[in-house]
């Protein structure tokens, strides 16, 4: 498997890891994550929040992390997030962050978290009062390299001036590109490194949706505006041309647009997510797709920026 460093301090990951969000509680899940550690994936991202949504039971997915890779523990690079409350929005005051660290550890069944992320911002503390907090926690051991999620690029500067910042986690793909214009730049200025989350445009960019009837009854992404009414109609159209230029490079869909995200820069490291190991396998043959200069130019000529119809999340138009 070939390996990228995050961030100034050169934490040494998987090119491709693992987002675990949207797992199941069950034995597929703990084969997947099996699966993919055999197959040399080495970061697994999880957070306090992912589980059983409905259920708002904080934590379900770290457990399952947790058990999963159980007795393999030196084998992986585990991040995980807090900051995200069902009652409270973001959250990231020093009580709330010790408080939350303990838990994850406890969930996970770790004695230290790799890769400890700010899920969001708090816009009532600091960013220096937490990220100081957060410095803390990695004199104590309790965490190894400190991240960002969803953090705009001001404060991810201020961030960075209090403790190296080693990742900052955003959704970027070929269907959502705005973190080039500011964020990007930046975290390649100050050497951080970048994990783009949905790397496959929440599966858009797999080719496997064709219609609305390819999305079960109750799945999450009814709500995006991507997947709704003349959105969709638009969006399906250029996914057909990225499938074309993918049949024409012989590889699948979502190997090309890895293996766009792969060559933006070495310091990027997508986390698609997925229950399946097939998918895993699949997503993997992103490693042996080399694109020439020609091909990346095609390809920003089919999905230039801003070429998705419809918002990232829920009630954006």
């Amino acid at each position: 498997m070939q390996t990228r460093k995050l961030g100034s301090e050169g934490l040494e990951v998987s090119a491709l890891g693992l987002g675990t969000m949207m797992m199941p509680d069950n034995e597929e899940s703990v084969n997947t994550i099996l699966g993919a550690l055999e197959l040399g994936v080495t970061l697994f991202d999880t957070a306090d929040i992912y589980g059983q949504f409905e259920q708002q039971r904080f934590g379900g997915n770290e457990k399952l992390v947790g058990r999963a890779l159980k007795g393999r523990r030196d084998e992986a690079i585990i991040a995980t997030k807090f900051g995200i409350t069902h009652t409270h929005g973001p959250k990231g005051d020093p009580a709330y962050i010790k408080k939350s660290v303990d838990a994850s550890l406890y969930q996970l069944g770790i004695d230290y978290i790799d890769l400890y992320y700010q899920h969001r911002v708090d816009p009532n503390t600091p960013i220096e009062e937490t990220v100081g907090t957060m410095s803390e926690l990695v004199k104590e051991g309790k965490i190894r390299y400190i991240g960002l999620s969803e953090a705009p690029p001001e404060l991810i500067a201020r961030a960075h001036a209090v403790h190296p910042i080693t990742a900052v986690e955003t959704e970027y793909s070929l269907w959502s590109r705005e973190v080039e214009g500011e964020i990007l730049p930046l975290v390649k200025e100050l050497g951080i490194g970048f994990v783009p989350y949905s790397p496959l445009g929440r599966g858009f960019l797999t080719g496997q949706i064709k219609s609305l009837a390819d999305l079960p009854a109750g799945d999450y992404r009814h709500h995006y505006p991507r997947f709704q009414g003349d959105n969709f109609a638009k969006n399906v159209e250029v996914v057909a041309l990225i499938e074309k230029l993918a049949a024409e490079k012989g590889c699948a869909p979502s190997q090309l647009a890895l293996a766009w995200l792969l060559a933006q820069g070495e310091h990027i490291v997508p986390i698609p997510g997925t229950k399946r190991l097939d998918r895993v396998k699949e997503n993997q043959g992103a490693l042996h797709v080399s694109l020439s200069a020609a091909e990346l130019a095609e390809i920003e000529r089919i999905s230039p920026k801003d070429i998705a119809a419809g918002g990232r999340f829920p009630g954006q138009t």
